[in-house]
């Protein structure tokens, strides 16, 4: 139920930015670039170019809703949220003597329960937050109707604040209303996955700091990217320029290319151990695949036109490679290399699931385990914010060294 609400929200905060700054653009005039100007944009890439008012706000979008679901001070309002405080009801049950009593049940949910009783014979419970709670009542009586309602065995009947069931022994139970806020242990909100990391930035995790076990996952995924490169980019230029390579080696890489890496955790187990090799072996297998068949439609996507005029000037099949098929070639390659990074980046926890002594992927893994859902979500969040920086530097890197991506 909270996950649909979620989803409906961030729905209408959606079509209700796009038309809030479709308005806010309209009343201060419309653009006269040439991007505006295109009359056919559908398709054309060049066209559409990523809304920087749309970006920001999808930040605060997300930002708004983690802090409203969990009851968060950093944000203005919050969904409604767990019931805490005091509650009753009453009850009519039967005796084993098969005697009638009434009485009542007072709850407190979520709060400590007052020293001095509630008085006039009531039950009193403590429910704690977002649990149920078995209530029993006197004498080891068996309820027959909450609140003037009769209730059996396996039916649950609506209080206030709250819902009453009844067990298939007879033991009434009480839940208090959830309302749409998430549990921390289910998501924590966003003050303390930052104190978590102000936390661990300052006396580390698991015996390292939070900077080495950046520095680990890092390292061991450009070492798994690098030898994917210098393995994958090669063949991919043989298969696209050899019949006999093309055909040798294109069943092996359509049938690894769908394998996902963490099918492949326990023969790289058994193959290379549990350390540091099977790590970066599992991330070189990660690479490989996809910087071969980036390699490979680089070449096969270079137009024919230009190869002709390069052999009509005489060139060599060495200058033809040199100077056509490579810079032609480089674009996929680039875009291959930006999705082989996020492919060993977003490998690297899985990578460090066995025998990890430090790492981004160990410190989420450890932590599960002991329920610690703010570090986990710190940890994803680092993973997330690396690899975007990551991604970003790909982007610049390709605009200086293929500034002619996208020309003809």
């Amino acid at each position: 139920m909270t996950g649909f609400a979620i989803l409906l929200v961030y729905a209408g905060l959606f079509a209700g930015s796009a038309l809030v700054v479709g308005l806010i653009r309209r009343a201060h005039g419309r653009r006269n670039d040439f991007t505006s100007l295109k009359t056919v944009t559908f398709g054309d890439e060049s066209a559409i170019r990523p809304d920087r008012a749309a970006s920001i706000i999808s930040i605060l979008v997300v930002f708004l809703l983690w802090g409203a679901f969990t009851g968060s001070k950093l944000v203005p309002f919050h969904v409604p949220g767990p019931f805490l405080g005091e509650t009753s009801f009453s009850y009519e049950a039967r005796t084993d003597s098969g005697q009638m009593q009434s009485g009542r049940v007072v709850v407190y949910a979520g709060v400590e329960a007052p020293a001095e009783p509630a008085g006039d014979g009531a039950v009193v419970a403590s429910v704690p937050r977002g649990r149920d709670q078995l209530i029993r009542l006197p004498e080891g009586a068996q309820a027959v109707s909450v609140d003037g309602r009769e209730i059996a065995p396996g039916e649950t009947l609506d209080v206030a604040h709250g819902t009453v069931s009844m067990t298939g022994k007879g033991t009434l139970s009480f839940s208090a209303d959830k309302g749409l806020q998430m549990e921390p242990i289910w998501l924590p909100s966003p003050e303390a996955v930052a104190g978590r990391f102000v936390e661990i930035a300052k006396s580390g995790y698991q015996n390292f700091t939070l900077w080495e076990h950046l520095g680990a996952s890092l390292m061991r995924v450009l070492a798994g990217f690098a030898l994917g490169s210098l393995v994958g980019i090669p063949l991919g230029y043989a298969m696209g320029l050899s019949g006999w390579f093309r055909g040798w080696f294109d069943p092996i890489v359509e049938f690894m290319r769908p394998v996902p890496p963490l099918a492949l955790i326990p023969l790289v187990i058994i193959w290379f151990g549990i350390w540091e090799t099977g790590k970066v072996v599992l991330l070189f297998l990660a690479a490989l695949w996809v910087m071969t068949i980036a390699a490979r439609a680089g070449v096969s996507g270079v137009n024919i036109t230009k190869v002709h005029a390069a052999y009509s000037l005489g060139a060599s099949k060495w200058q033809l490679l040199r100077h056509v098929i490579l810079p032609n070639s480089l674009p996929e390659i680039f875009t291959g290399a930006r999705v082989a990074m996020g492919v060993c980046w977003g490998t690297v926890v899985a990578a460090e699931l066995v025998a990890a002594q430090m790492g981004a992927g160990m410190m989420i893994i450890a932590a599960s385990k002991f329920q610690l859902t703010d570090i986990v979500l710190m940890g994803i969040i680092l993973i997330g914010i690396i690899g975007y920086g990551i991604d970003v530097l790909m982007r610049l890197a390709e605009r200086k060294l293929v500034p002619w991506k996208g020309q003809s």
